[in-house]
C-alpha cells in the first residue's frame, strides 16, 4: 500500500521505517529539509529494536507536501496535536478522494482537522481516524536511526465520520493489524493515554525537571504516589467514558505497568518495564514547550476537564492538574486550551451530539 508519513519526530521515523519493513511503499515527509540529514539523498534509514540493528529503504523522501500525499491511500500524521491545524491547512489543496488520516493519537484532532478542511475549501472526500497512542515507544538517534523498545499489541481506534468506519478499518488494518474498532472519534479521544500518564508525571517531578539537565520521568520519576495520582485521574476518564455511553474495555493506565498475567494494555505486558530498560527517556524536557505540557495538557486534559463539565462529571483531580500547569507556565490553559467551548460543541447536550452524523458523533446518553 502506498503510505504517506507526515512528520519529523519519533513517532514519524518509526512508523517509516516499520511500515517499509512491512513491505508498504513509504514517502516520508517533513517541512525543513535540511534536518533530513543524509536520509534525503540515500532515502535509507536505521532501526534498532530487540533484533538488533538493520537498514530499510524508503520509497520516497521529500519537503514536497504535494508529491508525498498523492497518490497515498493511507496518511499517517504522528505530529502533536498543536501542529492539526496548520497541517491540515497545508494538505487541503492536496487530499484526494478515499484517502484515509490516522491520527496516533488524536486528541479529537480529527474534528478539528475537518473544520480546518472545510473552511478552506477541500472537497475530498477523506476518513480520519484517531486512537490512543502512538503504535511505537520510540526515539529518533540522530538524523537517520530510530530506536523501537516497543510496538503497540492492541490499538483502539475511533472513525470520523463513523459511517464510513468499515471502510477505513479495512485500510488501517492493512497497515497495523492490531487495530481494535470502536465507535467513533470521541471514543478514541478518550482513550488517549497521554493526558493521563504524563500530567502527574511532569507536574509532580517538575523540580526535579527543571533541577537536572536530564530526568526520566518514567524510571526516578515514576513512584507510587505519582502512581496513585495517575489511577485517580485515569479514575475520573473512565467515569467521562461511561457518562456517554462508552462501554469497556477502557483501557486503563494501570493495565500499562502490568509485569504478569492479566489485561494487556496497548504495548502488551510490561510496556513500562521495557521503556524504562531502553534508557531512551532519560532526556531533557522543557515545561514551558514540551509537547508533554503543550499537547497532552493544553489539548488533551483541557478536553478532558470540559468534557467532564459538560457530561456533569465531578473531576477534580484533573481540573486540578490544569489549574497547576497554568500556574507553572503562567499560561490559563482552561481558557486557551482544546476546549468543547473553543471548539463550539459547548452548548450540544448529549442527546443532540448523538444525532449529529455530519460530526460523525455517535453518543448514547
Amino acid at each position: 500500500m502506498e503510505i504517506a508519513i507526515i512528520g519529523g519526530g519519533n513517532g514519524a521515523y518509526a512508523a517509516a521505517a516499520d511500515l517499509t519493513e512491512k513491505g508498504h511503499n513509504v514517502r516520508l515527509w517533513r517541512r525543513n529539509v535540511e534536518a533530513f540529514g543524509s536520509l534525503l539523498n540515500t532515502r535509507t534509514m536505521k532501526v534498532k529494536d530487540i533484533d538488533g540493528v538493520r537498514e530499510v529503504r524508503l520509497s520516497v523522501v521529500s519537503s514536497d507536501l504535494q508529491a508525498v500525499v498523492t497518490g497515498a491511500r493511507l496518511l499517517v500524521i504522528p505530529l502533536p496535536a498543536t501542529a492539526q491545524a496548520s497541517i491540515a491547512k497545508e494538505l487541503s489543496p492536496y487530499l484526494q478522494n478515499g484517502q484515509v488520516i490516522y491520527l496516533p493519537p488524536g486528541t479529537f484532532g480529527s474534528y478539528l482537522m475537518s473544520n480546518v478542511l472545510h473552511e478552506a475549501g477541500c472537497t475530498a472526500e477523506v476518513t480520519f481516524a484517531e486512537t490512543g497512542t502512538l503504535p511505537y515507544l520510540a526515539r529518533k538517534h540522530g538524523a537517520d536511526t530510530v530506536s523501537i523498545s516497543g510496538r503497540a499489541t492492541r490499538l483502539p481506534t475511533g472513525v470520523f465520520p463513523s459511517s464510513r468506519s468499515a471502510y477505513a478499518f479495512s485500510v488501517l488494518q492493512e497497515a497495523f493489524p492490531v487495530i481494535e474498532p470502536i465507535r467513533d472519534v470521541l471514543d478514541g479521544a478518550l482513550m488517549n493515554a497521554g493526558p493521563i500518564i504524563h500530567p502527574p508525571l511532569i507536574l509532580m517531578n517538575a523540580g526535579a525537571i527543571e533541577h537536572f539537565n536530564r530526568w526520566d520521568i518514567h524510571g526516578e520519576g515514576t513512584q507510587p504516589a505519582i502512581r496513585r495520582v495517575h489511577n485517580a485521574l485515569d479514575g475520573e476518564r473512565i467515569a467521562v467514558r461511561e457518562k456517554l455511553g462508552y462501554r469497556a474495555p477502557h483501557f486503563p493506565l494501570a493495565d500499562h505497568y502490568n509485569t504478569t498475567e492479566g489485561d494487556e494494555w496497548m504495548y502488551g505486558l510490561a510496556a513500562h518495564q521495557k521503556l524504562v530498560d531502553s534508557a531512551d527517556w532519560h532526556e531533557s524536557l522543557d515545561l514551558y514547550t514540551h509537547r508533554y505540557m503543550r499537547e497532552d495538557i493544553a489539548c488533551g486534559l483541557a478536553l478532558l476537564v470540559s468534557l467532564a463539565e459538560w457530561a456533569d462529571v465531578k473531576a477534580p483531580i484533573a481540573s486540578g492538574l490544569l489549574a497547576v500547569a497554568s500556574a507553572v507556565i503562567s499560561e490559563d490553559l482552561r481558557l486557551i486550551g482544546r476546549t468543547l467551548e473553543n471548539m463550539k460543541l459547548r452548548h450540544l447536550s448529549i442527546k443532540e451530539m448523538k444525532v449529529m452524523p455530519e460530526h460523525g458523533i455517535g453518543v448514547t446518553a
